[in-house]
């Protein structure tokens, strides 16, 4: 077997994992080559630590909202020290329980680094090769960096999880998802934040949503800059500076974190010379079915030109195995209305199509709804911020193309009302539905 599996794996993230849990079900003998820790940058540098963070952020809030309802106790600081203390010791859990489900599962499990010597086979650091009729390249992604000057004064995304305190004034370059949930997640821990985003905040978002988001920023004092284009960054006595092509000199900051963007895993895999078409950021091509440009060889993840999300990784490297190894021929991942939550200060959730690409799609036909609303817990409190949320319909019969929800407990709710969106959803099924009261989900079925 150590020589002749039936699948290799190129990764150990939970794309990777998936796929091999699923063949190893199926019957498949399976190798999963990986030099790095099991589950990849979900579990140790991205979505788990990073909800860690956004939980105690949450907590941050919880116990002002207590106070200002009766409760004694007063906010305090984080203990940074305790804090990842407890979160290495969940993530450690998890990566114990990968080990131990893939020692039953029998997946044969390499910690090296390994390039393709062939189509069919590839070349582990030792020297060791492993041939198999099947390789799913499921390595994943990284930062990306800039060849700017000033660029190692800063700090990457996977290095907000070493930190340990909060810096004061932190400055973070970009506009996407990442620098959104970090500006939410260091400002309600105790920074002074500021954004340079190149145009706006989270292209791809539905845009209404993006500007309500864009108030509860200023709202909690984080300065957003727009149209910025950051040439170096320079150290001096007062802190780290910025050249702002439009605007200048920004700063000065205590903390730099760049969040612009990311890059695929697979520059030092050998794809050329076996034929592996990439896209001109590092990305390999794969058909709707994974399928790349080499027969047998497969991608999935954050390495392919998927959606780079965890569940799309893993819907799509369990369907994979199904396929392969389960006598399910016409097993394929479906990549419509793929559910999502931006971990913002308050989150953000959607699924399905934006207002402008629903316009874009079907003109005149589309009808929008909205109900903008206090929730409860802030209006207890004193709060003033809103909540938003938002359906995009389309045709006579009002069929949900879209769900938008911005506010306490978007993440949670939306899982459900992508199930109905899935299932073909219509305004008039929301209207028969009775809501549960008083919550801010039943916003969703009774909104005129």
């Amino acid at each position: 077997m150590a020589s002749h599996p039936d699948l290799i794996v190129l990764g150990a993230g939970s794309g990777g994992l998936a796929t091999s849990f699923r063949a190893a079900e199926h019957g498949a003998r399976v190798a999963l080559v990986d030099p790095a820790e099991l589950g990849g940058t979900c579990v140790h540098r991205g979505c788990v630590p990073k909800k860690a963070l956004w939980f105690a952020a949450q907590w941050e809030q919880a116990q002002r909202l207590a106070a200002a309802v009766g409760f004694a106790t007063q906010p305090g600081p984080l203990d940074w020290a305790r804090f990842r203390t407890v979160r290495a010791r969940y993530i450690d859990g998890i990566e114990q329980r990968y080990g131990e489900r893939l020692q039953r599962a029998n997946v044969q499990r390499f910690r090296q680094r390994a390039r393709f010597a062939g189509p069919d086979v590839v070349e582990l650091a030792d020297g060791t090769r492993l041939r198999a009729p099947h390789i799913v390249i499921a390595t994943g992604g990284r930062p990306r960096t800039l060849s700017l000057p000033g660029f190692d004064l800063g700090m990457v995304s996977d290095d907000v999880f070493a930190l340990s305190t909060c810096p004061r004034r932190v400055a973070i370059v970009g506009g996407g998802y990442i620098a959104v949930e970090f500006a939410g997640l260091l400002q309600a821990l105790g920074s002074e934040v500021t954004v340079l985003a190149r145009e706006r905040l989270l292209q791809g978002f539905d845009d209404e949503l993006v500007q309500a988001l864009a108030v509860h920023m200023h709202a909690q004092g984080i300065d957003v800059h727009y149209n910025t284009d950051v040439t170096a960054a320079r150290r001096t006595d007062a802190g780290i500076l910025l050249d702002d092509a439009p605007a200048g000199v920004v700063g000065p900051f205590d903390a730099l974190l760049w969040a612009v963007g990311r890059v695929p895993n697979t520059d030092d895999l050998g794809l050329a010379a076996v034929g592996v078409d990439t896209d001109e950021r590092g990305r390999v091509r794969v058909d709707a079915r994974q399928k790349t440009s080499v027969e047998g060889i497969l991608a999935i993840g954050d390495a392919s030109t998927d959606r780079a999300l965890t569940p799309v990784a893993v819907a799509a490297g369990r369907h994979l195995a199904d396929r392969l190894f389960g006598g399910q021929p016409d097993a394929q991942f479906d990549g419509g209305n793929i559910p999502s939550v931006l971990f913002s200060k308050p989150p953000l959730g959607t699924v399905g199509m934006t207002e402008a690409q629903a316009r874009r799609h079907h003109g005149d036909q589309v009808v929008v709804y909205r109900s903008r609303f206090t929730p409860m817990q802030w209006a207890l409190a004193g709060e003033q911020g809103q909540s938003l949320m938002k359906l995009v319909c389309v045709g006579a019969e009002e069929r949900v193309v879209g769900i938008h929800a911005l506010g306490p407990g978007a993440d949670e709710m939306l899982q459900g009302f992508a199930v109905a969106l899935k299932a073909g959803l219509r305004k008039r099924d929301l209207d028969a539905t009775l809501a549960i009261h008083p919550t801010s989900a039943e916003e969703l079925v009774l909104t005129r």
